[in-house]
Order: structure tokens, then sequence, then C-alpha cells
């Protein structure tokens, strides 16, 4: 009855869900820009499941102007929520404060902010910093980041340059390679966002960057417009709509430039729809 026992716990706790690399505790809210409304701000905080003694981190290196930018989500979240916010704009090359560190982990909610992707990433790449938001996103803390906010979540990040560049075009053309990435915080192994996404038009870059990368899934978010990530479930909400590109058939680039596919997944969704991040 002893061994039994012993083999029966052992069972139990070997089959028991580890938090780790492969399965996050927490929630990504990533906005595809402008404007924040009013009920995006509450599914936010919702998301966060914040109780009593929480507080929310504000991220603002990406900005040129990190106190208004902290200023300017306190406000937003503060006709909500009377939840403690801080801003911690971390310096590039400066070692960061271990108290501020492991404030950084213990956050419920930490809210990156929008600007230049490239900008934020200089700072935090394969830094100490970098290791605290992964902690606390597999921990359980929901990662929220608006525009270059959201492009930084995925381990291929588009940086809003292109390889080949001809006078008064911006991505015209769909070709193999002309899309600059650098990687990203890498919360998102097997998808690649991009935001401002029907605003700006940006279909010709996304399906070019997907065309380079055809195992991962290529979103794009518009403004006004999130999704919530949660065990590789994605939930569409805002205003606006989702594209998802994914699983191009017989890729091909013959004159190394102009890409060739059939048969691409296309999905448009809508506030309320949900879809998978598939590996």
């Amino acid at each position: 009855m002893k061994q039994f026992s012993v083999f029966f716990f052992l069972f139990i706790f070997l089959t028991i869900p580890i938090q780790g690399q492969d399965n996050p505790g927490g929630s990504l809210f990533i906005i595809g820009g402008g404007k924040r409304p009013p009920s995006m701000i509450k599914e936010m905080l919702k998301t966060a499941g914040l109780e009593k003694d929480d507080y929310i981190v504000v991220l603002p290196m990406a900005t040129a102007y990190p106190e208004e930018a902290t200023r300017s989500i306190a406000e937003e979240i503060g006709a909500h929520s009377d939840t403690k916010v801080i801003g911690f704009n971390f310096i590039k090359g400066e070692a960061p404060e271990l108290s501020r560190l492991d404030s950084l982990k213990r956050a419920r909610l930490i809210y990156i902010t929008g600007g230049d992707q490239n900008k934020f990433m200089e700072v935090v790449k394969d830094t100490p910093l970098h290791e605290a938001i992964k902690e606390a996103y597999f921990n359980g803390s929901t990662i929220a980041g608006t525009s270059a906010g959201a492009a930084v979540m995925s381990k291929v990040m588009i940086t809003g340059d292109q390889n080949t560049v001809e006078e008064y075009q911006d991505f015209k053309k769909i070709w193999f390679g002309n899309v600059v990435t650098e990687e990203g915080l890498g919360l998102l192994n097997n998808a690649i966002i991009d935001q401002h996404f029907i605003v700006r038009g940006r279909f010709n870059r996304l399906i070019s960057v997907m065309a380079e990368f055809p195992d991962h899934i290529a979103i794009g978010i518009d403004e006004a417009t999130a999704i919530v990530v949660k065990n590789g479930r994605a939930k569409v909400v805002g205003e606006s709509q989702v594209v998802v590109f994914s699983k191009p058939e017989n890729l091909s680039n013959p004159d190394g430039k102009l890409v060739s596919f059939d048969n691409l997944k296309f999905s448009l969704l809508s506030p309320g729809d949900i879809f998978f991040l598939e590996e």
C-alpha cells in the first residue's frame, strides 16, 4: 500500500502543469495603436485580474517622451481603477536597480508604451530587464503594449525598416527579404505582430514578412483594437478588426525578390472573435 501511494503521488506530481517557457501563466494584451477606448482599458484591467495590493508598471522606453506617456496611460487607467501605477524608465547601458527589477517581476500588469520598438529593445534585449519581463509573464502577470509595445511581443519583430527603398515608395511591392526584422521579447514564438494595420494599409509588409517566416502566424492589429492572448487562444477586443495570415503553400521567389504562393489562409476578425496560435 505504501509503495502504491508513492507511485500515485509521483504520477500526480508529474502530470500537474508546471509554469515555464512553454506554459506561461500570464496573458498578453496586444493593442494595435491609436486611441484606447474606455471599454478596452476596462478589458485590460479585467484580464490582469488586479487585486487590492497589486500595482501596475509602465515601461516607456520606446518613446522620446516617457513622463508624458506614463502620465497618459496612468490617467486612462485611473478613470477605472485605483490601482497604483508606477513608471520605470530604464536607460540603455545602465545596470537596472535590483529593487526595480524585483518590483517589475511582481507587477500584476506591465504596460509597454508606443514609440520606436527598436529603441525599446536596445534597452531591454539580453538584459536582466528582459528576463524580469519574461519571468513576470510566465508567473502570471499580464503584459500589455500598444503600437511599438505590440511589435516587441513576438520573437520575430518587425522593425519598420525595409532593405530595398525606392523613391516615394513604402512597401509598394511584396518582395522576399525586404522587411527588416530583429529579435523582440519572445513572448510569442510562433506569431509576428504588425500594428496600425488596416488604417495604414500594411498588407504588403505583413505578407512579405510571412513569406520569409512561413511557419509563423502573421497578425495585423488595427488601431483601437487589441488581441488578448492566453494559453494559445486569442480574442479580439476593441473597435476595429484583426487580420491573420498563415500557411502559404508552394511558396517561392524565382527571381530572388518577387514572392509567389498558393492557398494562403486568411482571416478577418472582429471584436468577440477568437482564433488560435497554432504551433
